[in-house]
């Protein structure tokens, strides 16, 4: 039975760089026997149906297929609309009654061992706060994401995996995407 997913591709038509046209990525999509394909601004966010068995193999073969049509390396992370439901409900900063223009996710393709999430450095960049929940990372950034030091190549260093980061706003919207 198909179930609905979302996938987070990084870095992509940001800043001008990994220019990636939306209806090419959606066509990838189709093409790897996925249905119900959109896709949500331009910055590589695509919500579609598929078999839990394809989605096993579908971000090697997006990937794959990026790099052969647009000779870009871009990493490719599923969540399913119950993962994503988690996401926002578990949120620690929405708890707390933070200002939701500040949240952020960074959404990682695989789970941190415990002893690589300790040797993260608390204070890394003031007044910013994290908190790592699962394949999750979530973020308050007072002063905004281009103004912190908790970045992709931070998070991904010292965790040795990938991360992908979205807004609140666009996190929140996503899943309303995909629960319609």
């Amino acid at each position: 039975m198909a179930e609905r997913y979302l996938a987070l591709l990084r870095g992509i038509n940001v800043g001008g760089k990994n220019k990636l046209p939306m209806k090419d990525l959606a066509d990838l999509f189709a093409k790897a026997g996925c249905r119900e394909v959109r896709t949500f601004i331009q910055s590589g966010n695509v919500i579609f149906s598929a078999d839990p068995e394809r989605s096993a193999t579908l971000p090697g073969v997006i990937t794959a297929g990026i790099t052969e049509r647009f000779a870009l390396k871009v990493p490719v992370m599923l969540r399913t609309t119950a993962q994503m439901a988690q996401v926002v409900h578990d949120n620690p900063f929405i708890q707390e009654g933070a200002d939701q223009n500040s949240l952020h996710v960074m959404f990682l393709a695989d789970q941190p061992s415990a002893q690589m999430v300790e040797k993260l450095d608390p204070d890394r960049s003031p007044p910013d706060l994290y908190i790592v929940r699962e394949r999750e990372i979530y973020l308050r950034l007072p002063n905004g994401a281009g103004n912190s030091k908790l970045t992709n190549a931070y998070f991904d260093s010292k965790l040795a995996t990938i991360s992908s980061g979205r807004n609140w706003r666009t996190v929140t919207t996503l899943l309303e995407l995909m629960s319609s």
